[in-house]
């Protein structure tokens, strides 16, 4: 595998940041560090095997929206879409659908599939940074609604928190103190970004996926595995009102502070560099190379940037499942539905070695390599 440099990431972007965003004339410079590539390294590496998925389901809405139709509805450039970012199409919830309702809808599909009773879950984590309300947590309406006897909590890590919940709920099975956990990523996007920005809506889409952990046999599990932050970064991918900090206001409605913000430039630099590095480190931690892993499962951002990283790594095409022209950016959902459609394709077998990799705002990341 090739390392990643400066050079090479400044040739990607040189080919295609200005082509990831571009921000209506109208909207303010976000202040960034354009001269600093984001990524903090990190030598720490875990594992924590024993543990198994014994099932997986995922959800996404019926409503399809196509490029032409946000290209008619907001005069977004025809094409340029597809063209910048490989997406088709994404899906949209119903107006009275939640994050919670679409969990809920992935937990009862992994949870049939599996073939155990729902009263012996007994742990709820849900990854999502677009939760029904502040509080009470997305996590208590699911346990709510599926009936289940389990403490519940969300997690938020955006686009890498199915990573973040996956490493925990694993940590609970494997020192035995959960028997069954329910692990969930979901997000309905649509409803945090500003519908006519060109260069934020048209990437995400609404989805929900959910996965039930149990022991396993002393080879599965994250056989190595890194969760990564670089809060300094923060600034690039925010939505800076809706806080306790900067609260809702009417006039901040009205400028559309509180939706969706990204700095695409220097976001696209900071995640080709993060993926192919982490991916990288966590190969040569295992010990395994690009023929003994039978999947790639990445984060679905951009294809641009899982091409390029996948380009430098030289992992072949057909070793990557991308569902991403489908569906778009699902955050938290992303690699929990990806993985779901490659295993109902018979992509993913027991014994088999997925490597998973979610990245986004926060700045955090989380990279692992399952065996399943």
């Amino acid at each position: 595998m090739n390392p990643l440099n400066s050079a090479t990431v400044e040739s990607a972007v040189e080919l295609s940041a200005t082509e990831i965003t571009k921000p209506r004339p109208e909207t303010p410079v976000r202040q960034s560090e354009p001269q600093r590539l984001l990524f903090k390294k990190s030598a720490r590496t875990c594992k924590l095997q024993g543990v198994r998925i014994r099932s997986i389901g995922s959800y996404i809405p019926l409503r399809v929206v196509t490029n032409g139709e946000l290209e008619s509805q907001y005069g977004f450039e025809g094409g340029w879409i597809k063209k910048r970012t490989g997406i088709l199409e994404r899906r949209y919830a119903a107006p009275d659908e939640g994050t919670s309702d679409m969990a809920v809808m992935a937990a009862r599909r992994a949870i049939a599939n599996s073939g155990v009773n729902p009263a012996d879950i007994d742990l709820v984590l849900v990854a999502t940074f677009t939760p029904d309300f502040t509080c009470p947590s997305t996590a208590c309406l699911v346990q709510e609604k599926l009936g289940l006897d389990a403490p519940a909590v969300d997690l938020q890590a955006a686009c890498s928190g199915f990573m973040y919940a996956l490493a925990t709920g694993a940590q609970f099975v494997a020192t035995g103190n959960s028997k069954l956990a329910l692990v969930i990523g979901a997000d309905v996007n649509s409803r945090i970004v500003e519908p006519d920005d060109q260069g934020t809506a048209p990437l995400f889409g609404d989805a929900a996926g959910a996965v039930l952990l149990e022991r396993g046999t002393p080879e599965q599990g994250l056989v190595c595995y890194q969760l990564g932050a670089d809060g300094a970064g923060g600034c690039l991918l925010d939505r800076p009102v809706g806080g306790t900090l900067r609260p809702v206001t009417p006039s901040l409605v009205a400028e559309g502070q509180h939706f969706l913000k990204m700095d695409g430039r220097n976001v696209f630099k900071w995640a080709i560099q993060v993926v192919t590095e982490t991916i990288e480190q966590i190969m040569a931690q295992a010990g395994v190379g690009v023929d003994d892993v039978k999947l790639f499962v990445l984060h679905q951002a951009n294809i641009r940037i899982i091409d390029h990283a996948m380009k430098v790594l030289q992992i072949p095409p057909e070793k990557v499942f991308n569902n991403l022209d489908r569906v778009g950016n699902t955050s938290a959902a992303s690699i929990p539905v990806a993985m779901d459609e490659a295993f109902e394709q018979g992509l993913i077998e027991p014994g088999d070695l997925v490597l998973m990799c979610g990245f986004g705002a926060g700045l955090t990341w989380g990279t692992g390599l399952f065996r399943w």
